[in-house]
């Protein structure tokens, strides 16, 4: 019997639909077959991470997703709509791998920048920003520019900003890879804290087994290119995590079962 995590999971509408879906992309060296085959389904609220090698295709589908890359087979719906149409209604929030913040402008102003293209009033943007600034811990760091802030606290302010226009979806890609292991474990508690109060549904792209173990709902294994998804791994542990958890049997159990995943993607190619 599937663990209460997995079964509540399959009760829940699915916000993020891929079924058969291929991405080539074209180079003057020729075709270069990015993802085959690609089945998936994401439900509201789950927090969902996609492991695998460099150039398995983890990042090109969450850019797919997010409507940024265009499949050349197969449907991918999100939230019932094409990723173009989703985009265009701002369904969901994109965290990269750099922070990409404006140097010139403060955490306040980087963080409500896409509520002024979006045409948010001065009072809504202020409401807003003062909000998502709370809720990753940076209250009392609106006014600081990017280089007066470390790197795991400009990660947070990137965060904030694709939470400002309080999007159902985040999509985040490696957000923390560059950063040390002390840092990491803190953000880490920090993303799952953030994902229990705001309940959003996250896809996750991350290089680390443990990260991934973590903080997951729901493990998507891939293989090297063609990117294709070798396993589905639905997590059992509890939603409340603490660090400490990685050392549990259950967890390394998961975790053992992500790295078979892994090496059998490499013996299959």
């Amino acid at each position: 019997m599937a663990p209460p995590a997995a079964r509540a999971a399959q009760t829940r509408e699915a916000v993020i639909s891929a079924r058969d879906v291929d991405l080539v992309f074209e180079t003057n060296d020729g075709p270069v077959h990015a993802l085959s085959g690609v089945n998936l389904e994401i439900g509201k609220g789950e927090f969902v991470s996609f492991i695998g090698p460099s150039g398995c295709g983890k990042t090109t589908f969450l850019r797919a997703v997010a409507g940024l890359e265009h499949p050349t087979g197969g449907t991918l719906s999100v939230n019932g709509m094409s990723p173009d149409a989703a985009r265009q209604a701002r369904a969901y929030g994109y965290v990269f791998q750099a922070a990409g913040l404006y140097p010139w402008r403060t955490i306040a102003r980087n963080v409500s920048l896409p509520l002024e293209i979006m045409g948010y009033s001065k009072s809504e943007q202020a409401e807003r920003v003062a909000r998502v600034l709370e809720l990753v811990d940076l209250a009392g760091f609106a006014k600081k520019f990017p280089w007066q802030l470390s790197g795991g606290m400009q990660q947070r302010a990137s965060i904030a900003r694709a939470l400002a226009f309080d999007a159902d979806i985040l999509l985040m890609d490696e957000p923390f890879g560059a950063l040390d292991e002390i840092v990491r474990d803190h953000l880490n508690e920090q993303l799952l804290a953030l994902w229990a109060r705001t309940e959003k549904t996250i896809g996750f792209v991350t290089h680390s087994i443990p990260e991934a173990v973590y903080l997951s709902t729901k493990i998507v294994v891939m293989s090297p290119r063609p990117g294709r998804i070798t396993d589905v791994i639905d997590s059992s542990l509890p939603r409340e995590r603490p660090l400490e958890i990685r050392d549990t049997p259950e967890f390394i159990e998961i975790a053992n079962r992500v790295r078979d995943g892994l090496r059998a993607g490499h013996i299959d190619e």
